[in-house]
């Protein structure tokens, strides 16, 4: 299955299949040159190796290069993979991470790089994503915060990241909803629109942003719907008539465009 750059060592050298330990394997039709090799510098040949021969995934872990380091941990035996928590690269890092039991991958949070921590938010259990709720990075807040207890997010109610706040609203217990009512960022009031209270929902209703409004007339009691058919934006008030019609068959009002 030859394709992809010449093949070469991770320093652009060339490869000697000949003088490699895992000779044999060649021989078995296990790896080549161009297809399937643990020292080769392009990865998808390096992932194709250990997919093949994942028993020689344990001599490769200390491999200078951290292409073939990343690759041999995602099969190595599990008990050879705590030394590499401390590995030069992030990458490898992360891999060992993901694979670790719970009580050894804790051991990353604190460590300098996002791709790792972001690794951990994946890995840990729900109770434990508590100090990844605060982490410096908004990446790693964010998924923690998609995979966290609904019962932390209040955590999060005046994270600086709007994108965390709108998860916030979309996942958190209704009591914590209206404290976001006055967010500055419209989807994260709009998200506030779908789930809050219906007697919350008047607080929305003029809303600057025209989606929030849109959001609170399709929920709207019959009240605030026909308060609603007075919007300035045709397309609030053609929703508002609709949840009227919806609520009042009988008394379908008229609509102005």
């Amino acid at each position: 299955m030859p394709g992809g750059p010449e093949p070469v060592d991770w320093q652009g050298g060339a490869l000697d299949c000949a003088a490699c330990r895992f000779a044999p394997l060649r021989q078995a039709r296990q790896c080549g040159l161009g297809w399937a090799c643990a020292f080769d510098r392009y990865a998808p040949r390096i992932a194709r190796f250990f997919l093949m021969n994942p028993e020689a995934a344990d001599t490769c872990l200390d491999d200078p290069y951290s292409e073939t380091r990343a690759n041999a941990a995602r099969v190595a035996s599990i008990f050879r993979l705590r030394p590499l928590l401390d590995d030069p690269d992030p990458g490898v890092r992360s891999v060992a991470v993901l694979r670790l039991p719970v009580a050894q991958a804790r051991a990353a949070l604190d460590d300098p790089d996002r791709e790792v921590r972001v690794a951990l938010a994946w890995r840990l259990p729900f109770a434990d994503l508590v100090p990844l709720l605060k982490d410096a990075d908004p990446y790693v807040r964010l998924i923690a915060a998609r995979r966290a207890d609904p019962g932390v997010l209040p955590l999060l109610l005046r994270d600086p990241d709007p994108e965390i706040r709108e998860l916030v609203a979309e996942r958190a217990a209704l009591r914590w909803l209206p404290d976001l009512i006055g967010d500055p960022e419209p989807m994260v009031r709009r998200a506030l629109a779908r789930r809050v209270a219906p007697e919350t929902l008047p607080a929305l209703a003029d809303d600057p942003d025209i989606r929030v409004r849109h959001e609170v007339a399709e929920r709207a009691d019959a009240a605030l719907a026909r308060r609603m058919l007075c919007d300035p934006d045709a397309p609030v008030r053609q929703a508002a008539a609709e949840r009227l019609a919806e609520l009042q068959p009988e008394r379908m009002p008229h609509v102005d465009g």
